[in-house]
């Protein structure tokens, strides 16, 4: 089977949606006996997901643009990887699901939780966890520990994390909460490695973004029968109001701002702003998480 880690590679979301995901549904079916040829080969790239490719390969893999003195034969070769959707595996298109992808990823990474608490089976009073994944140089949680506060108030074990470039710690953090929120960022693609039945809260800023947040977290997590909540930030919680004056284009109408320009969207939307949550705004969503967790 033949595919390339070049691409966006490198960014965790593309990683999964890109690679990771297409790589399960179309090697899946031989269940262990395929072997990998890499193009674009990406030596970091391949030790970060080792645990996946020895997952779905028994065999070594073959850096193939390092092969044109070695002559290899096979008698099937599949060239490039099926996709459907950005994190979403199609049932009635394959044999498998997103369902079966995550019990894959949490046998493969030795994960030990399969179902999220269910409030009203709570023992000895323990808490839902609620994972925060921060963020240090930009979307990030300018009130971090105020919100961490303000869950605790209202029942939840609280961790803060910014994600790693190790999967297995990351699976592992991960797969201990029970809800999980952050600013739409590649950071969120961790949300795979959560136990059944969780509560995914994404945190929109400000640029348009409602379109972009649905694709790549809203409708996968529906898709993995995840509970969704979506919290979309005004102007007073965004950094951006203290670069630009009250009724500037930027914060009034993105999308006329940067036109579907990428390059100016990134600069300004996704390199340059930080949140302030609103913490009384933001508390009917975390109550609304724990009553998920009920049903």
């Amino acid at each position: 089977m033949l595919f390339s880690t070049g691409g966006y590679s490198g960014n965790n979301f593309h990683d999964f949606s890109d690679i990771i995901v297409p790589l399960f549904l179309t090697s899946r079916q031989f269940s262990g006996q395929v072997q990998f040829l890499v193009t674009n080969y990406n030596s970091w790239w391949v030790r970060k997901f080792h645990v996946i490719l020895e997952s779905l390969s028994r065999y070594r893999l073959i850096d193939i643009d390092k092969e044109e003195a070695q002559v290899h034969c096979f008698t099937e070769l599949i060239v490039g990887l099926k996709h459907h959707k950005e994190l979403i595996i199609d049932p009635l298109r394959s044999p498998y699901s997103m369902k079966d992808f995550r019990e894959f990823l949490r046998n493969a990474y030795s994960l030990k939780r399969s179902t999220a608490i269910k409030i009203s089976d709570r023992k000895r009073n323990k808490r839902p966890r609620l994972l925060i994944v921060s963020r240090k140089r930009t979307r990030a949680f300018l009130n971090g520990a105020e919100i961490a506060q303000l869950a605790e108030t209202l029942g939840y074990e609280v961790i803060m994390a910014e994600a790693v470039s190790n999967t297995s710690r990351n699976a592992e953090i991960v797969n201990s909460c029970d809800v999980m929120m952050g600013v739409h960022g590649a950071g969120l693609t961790n949300f795979l490695f959560l136990p059944q039945k969780p509560v995914l809260i994404q945190v929109v800023p400000l640029g348009g973004m409602e379109g972009h947040s649905k694709i790549c977290f809203g409708d996968p997590a529906r898709s993995m029968n995840m509970s969704y909540l979506e919290y979309r930030i005004t102007e007073r919680e965004s950094s951006l109001m203290r670069e630009y004056p009250p009724g500037h284009i930027v914060l009034k109408d993105p999308a006329a701002f940067h036109r579907s320009r990428w390059s100016v969207f990134k600069s300004v939307y996704l390199e340059k702003q930080n949140v302030e949550l609103d913490l009384n705004r933001f508390r009917g969503t975390l109550l609304k998480a724990l009553e998920l967790l009920q049903a």
